[in-house]
């Protein structure tokens, strides 16, 4: 840290400071190490400590994945409009069939069944305009 050389009584010294917190100094004289009570009034950093809480681990329950009971909402990935609706209420779909196909970027987009099952509700039409989350169709 801070090298300095003293003279003591006709004696010359070589002393570093390799450590200083709060009034404790840890120096080595000619060699030799040395813990030094230094004298002096401790001053208070006027800047806060933060100490963050510790957080738990996840449960087995928190991690594992659920599966989801009942309909499964199609949302709407982008804003856009709805070009064309191939499905209505009662049909039978496969994982990956095409439901509909919007607009959306001047690209056209077709959206897939997320699983299989049967069409419940089917929230839009041809020509209408949806926002990015939109439920488009459901499926039980």
């Amino acid at each position: 840290m801070k090298k300095f050389k003293f003279t003591i009584s006709g004696n010359e010294y070589d002393v570093e400071i390799q450590k200083f917190e709060d009034n404790i100094a840890r120096i080595e004289v000619n060699g030799t190490s040395y813990s030094v009570e230094v004298h002096k009034e401790v001053k208070q950093s006027k800047t806060p400590i933060f100490l963050r809480q510790e957080v738990p681990s996840p449960t087995r329950s928190e991690t594992k994945i659920k599966k989801t009971i009942g309909a499964t909402q199609i949302k709407s990935p982008l804003p856009g409009n709805i070009l064309q609706v191939f499905v209505k209420v009662g049909d039978e779909v496969k994982k990956g069939d095409r439901l509909l196909i919007y607009e959306a970027m001047k690209m056209e987009n077709a959206v897939l069944a997320e699983k299989d099952g049967m069409v419940s509700q089917v929230k839009v039409q041809k020509g209408e305009s949806v926002l990015e989350g939109d439920v488009l169709i459901e499926i039980s």
